[in-house]
């Protein structure tokens, strides 16, 4: 197959909107939509009106398609993020805090930096070259790791509730998966987090880091198919899903919710009174033109034992 070569050009503010309007977009705003897109891209809300439109060849939207929606959908979007980030970062404190503690008090404070501590070598590796690139990065700027190294060598890394407090979800994820299975600490934490066992928490850090980096990075979660899989507890011994129709089935895993699950599933044993719930109901009821099917929503989540 001959690929050609891409031959486009820019075209300005106008143009765009004049172009959606012929393809069908009702905008009854212009100077509003002129705003929108001078601070929000054309290809970044176009993720947004993708399904919107009839024909995605010829771009050509369906009936009674409007930019306002279109901005809705960003906004809730947005929100979202900013929400699911803030779970993150207690599920993240939390998981860090386990690990330096547990670990510290079972081997030593340098735990890290003991190869027989970890499955694969060349995991381990990688996850202790990153650490010590993010305490070089960090000690110029952070106080503690300043005073560690004016009073002791550094021919030695601080220990761990200095250095791993520099590590990230997704370096930390990597580095619970890799713990040996004989450590107690590895069991341990998992029993803390209420997943029994080292064999399915991996998989939760893992899909929770990977959705961490797209709040990061501004990308979008509204109708995104996830990549990666999670295992999902028989018998969860905390509060779960009771009705069987309603937990997510292996072919739903690519949308957000069974991820949110998971997320208010951790945040329930180190906050059990917060307010996820309220706060993920009340995006929907701010943005009702929103298809909680695109994040794979289940009839009446709100009143799922999980979600009390």
């Amino acid at each position: 197959m001959q690929l050609s070569m891409f031959s486009k050009k820019p075209i300005t503010i106008q143009q765009q909107i004049a172009q959606l309007q012929k393809r069908g977009l009702q905008i009854s705003n212009g100077p509003l939509a002129e705003k929108y897109l001078a601070n929000i891209s054309y290809y970044r809300l176009g993720e947004y009106w993708y399904v919107m439109q009839a024909d995605k060849e010829q771009h050509i939207f369906k009936p009674n398609s409007r930019f306002t929606d279109v901005v809705a959908l960003y906004n809730f979007d947005a929100e979202l993020r900013l929400l699911l980030f803030d779970v993150i970062e207690k599920i993240e404190i939390s998981l860090r805090t386990k690990l330096i503690y547990n670990l510290s008090h079972e081997i030593d404070p340098w735990w890290f930096q003991n190869k027989k501590c970890f499955i694969n070598y060349q995991y381990f590796k990688e996850s202790l070259e990153s650490i010590q690139k993010e305490v070089k990065r960090s000690q110029r700027k952070d106080v503690t790791l300043k005073k560690h190294f004016k009073k002791y060598t550094n021919k030695k890394l601080p220990p761990a509730w200095k250095t791993v407090e520099h590590t990230s979800i997704g370096n930390l994820s990597k580095m619970y998966r890799n713990l040996n299975n004989n450590l107690k600490s590895k069991d341990s934490i998992a029993q803390e987090f209420g997943a029994v066992n080292h064999t399915y928490l991996p998989s939760w850090l893992q899909s929770i880091a990977q959705i961490r980096n797209f709040c990061a990075h501004h990308s979008r979660l509204w109708n995104r198919n996830l990549p990666g899989t999670v295992k999902l507890l028989p018998k969860p011994p905390n509060p779960w899903i009771t009705d069987i129709d309603n937990v997510p089935k292996q072919h739903e895993f690519s949308k957000l919710y069974v991820h949110m699950c998971l997320m208010k599933y951790l945040l329930n044993t180190i906050q059990p009174n917060n307010q996820f719930t309220t706060r993920l109901n009340d995006l929907f009821v701010k943005y009702p033109n929103v298809d909680p099917n695109a994040l794979g929503m289940k009839p009446n989540w709100q009143k799922e034992p999980l979600w009390q």
